[in-house]
């Protein structure tokens, strides 16, 4: 019986992985057989994964430091993972930020760090791992990790620079699909909604969040472990062959309504 979703041999960076969504995708990928780049910038939590990964799953992996905010330091880590892994089939672009406060007490500072981090860096390493990996070899998935707020506002917690960067995210997933869709590089984006993670966890179960998501999602309910693992096999697998310059929010409803 075929697997659509195998990806045994098929190399996937991670960034944003050295807790939360970005570990959870690599768990994932790993488990279809993907060998993975943990890339973050804390490099006692990406090498940590990295053997976690091995251990767990028997695939290859191995940290790899950087900033994506930094050209020099994304080129030289996508050479690394080149000449230590021989190719990169797959990135997820989940590195980011979050700037909560009310708009007009934003600072410029704020506003610019969420979009270095959020936009630059996403389009930073997709441009570097281009170059560097998918159009030499005429094959790649990228997988751009925007926001449901990169789609509608919200009314609980006021973050202008985040919905502006990942609104950013999700146009500069459609522009690099429509350049690269010739090149054999399909770019597509997730839209996660509210999801469980570390961080976020102690926020999501309060009595006043679960009030808020019985109105405001669908589902009424925040996003579990686990829930955007499929997506990202998906978009990330051969099954996903004609699928290109997609939006897909993962957020139990939430922009429905």
């Amino acid at each position: 019986m075929k697997n659509y979703f195998d990806l045994t041999d098929r190399v996937a960076l991670v960034t944003g992985c050295s807790t939360g969504l970005g570990v959870q995708m690599a768990k994932a990928l790993a488990s279809q057989g993907a060998n993975i780049v943990c890339l973050a910038r804390r490099k006692e939590k990406v090498e940590e994964n990295a053997a976690m990964l091995e251990k767990e799953y028997g695939v290859k992996a191995i940290g790899v430091v950087c900033d994506v905010t930094d050209t020099e330091s994304v080129e030289a880590a996508v050479d690394e993972v080149v000449a230590k892994m021989g190719r990169i089939d797959i990135l997820i672009n989940n590195a980011g930020t979050g700037a909560v406060a009310p708009a007009e007490q934003i600072s410029d500072a704020q506003f610019q760090n969420e979009l270095d981090i959020d936009l630059f860096g996403t389009f930073k390493m997709a441009r570097a791992v281009a170059n560097k990996a998918m159009i030499p070899a005429g094959y790649g998935r990228i997988i751009n990790i925007a926001s449901m707020y990169g789609l509608v506002g919200n009314k609980i917690a006021p973050a202008s620079p985040y919905h502006a960067a990942k609104g950013g995210v999700v146009n500069l997933t459609r522009a690099l699909a429509c350049e690269w869709g010739e090149k054999g590089i399909n770019v597509n984006a997730i839209c996660p909604g509210y999801f469980e993670t570390p961080l976020t966890k102690e926020t999501l179960d309060t009595e006043f969040f679960q009030n808020y998501a019985r109105t405001m999602i669908p589902l009424s309910r925040y996003g579990k472990e686990g829930e955007l693992d499929t997506a990202a096999i998906f978009l990330s697998s051969p099954a996903s062959t004609y699928v290109n310059g997609v939006i897909l929010p993962i957020d139990g409803g939430y922009t429905a309504l």
